[in-house]
């Protein structure tokens, strides 16, 4: 599964996008970290690696409902064109 585990202080939440096995604790040992959204910042800061989250969902990897609005609602990042 790919959801968030918070990190960072109390009540200053950051969170990491990981995945992770679907009965571990959220902020239980992770596979893979893939991306961070920070909520405090205005806009809030979303840093994805859309490839290893390609990779996981071609594997079964489900989305939490809060990463899939996360996924849909981040910009596509920009590919220069080769020269």
């Amino acid at each position: 599964m790919i959801r968030l585990a918070r990190v960072g202080a109390r009540k200053q939440p950051h969170y990491r996008i990981v995945v992770i096995e679907k009965d571990r604790a959220r902020n239980g040992r992770s596979v893979e970290v893939v991306g961070t959204y920070n909520p405090r910042t205005n806009p809030a800061t979303v840093d994805l690696k859309r490839d290893r989250i390609a990779y996981w969902t071609g594997n079964g990897a489900q989305l939490s409902d809060r990463v899939e609005k996360l996924l849909a609602a981040a910009p596509k990042a920009e590919v220069a064109p080769a020269a």
